[in-house]
């Protein structure tokens, strides 16, 4: 258990540490939970913090079930398998996808408070979130990453399902991974305190690491 997301956040800072190679490297969170765990990594390897915004698609007649991701720089990820069993034609995931690459631009625009994205272009990329479940957003930031230019993509969460967690492993460089429960049922029970973060919180920590401080805070 973790007492909560900045207790999460320095318990990764100390695995990565010890096993990433963390030179000339940028630190993303996956917003909103996984920017206060990005933090606190980002202070402990005096690297620079940013953020990654992907989207989930939802089938339209089902929202909740994801056939896809799609991130900035256009980046989508698609799920054969659930594009094929909800039928989907070319329409129907157009219109989504136009919705949710909208509301990617704009939420990374607000998120970093007008400030430009941090370049990731032949940088060890670190991925932040504060658990995996599916790993669908995961999978779609690591795109995103590779789209940019990163040379190396490394993924890091305090939580996730062994089997995904062993599948992102495909599309990072390298996973590292506190806990993996084999009946991961909810990020939240790992944490004693799963609060809700807030886009002003996620604000307000990009604020304190510009980019180019090399990763001191600003306060």
């Amino acid at each position: 258990m973790f007492a909560d997301r900045v207790d999460a956040g320095r318990r990764l800072a100390e695995r990565v540490r010890a096993e990433v190679d963390a030179r000339d490297a940028v630190v993303v969170g996956l917003p909103r939970g996984g920017v206060p765990v990005a933090y606190e990594v980002a202070q402990a390897l005096g690297a620079p913090l940013d953020v990654i915004v992907v989207r989930k698609l939802g089938v339209p007649y089902h929202p909740e079930l994801g056939y896809g991701a799609v991130g900035e720089d256009g980046v989508r990820v698609l799920n054969p398998d659930i594009v094929r069993l909800a039928r989907l034609d070319a329409g129907q995931m157009a219109e989504v996808e136009r919705r949710a690459r909208a509301e990617v631009e704009g939420r990374a625009a607000r998120l970093r408070g007008g400030r430009a994205a941090v370049p990731l272009a032949g940088r060890t990329v670190i991925i932040v979130d504060d658990g995996v479940a599916t790993g669908g957003t995961a999978r779609a930031a690591c795109q995103v990453a590779r789209a940019r230019g990163a040379g190396r993509v490394v993924l890091a969460v305090p939580v996730g399902s062994p089997d995904v967690i062993a599948e992102l492993g495909r599309v990072a460089d390298q996973v590292v991974c506190l806990e993996t429960p084999r009946d991961l049922f909810a990020i939240g029970a790992w944490y004693e305190d799963f609060s809700p973060t807030g886009d002003a919180e996620v604000t307000e920590l990009l604020r304190r690491i510009p980019a180019g401080t090399g990763g001191r805070d600003e306060r």
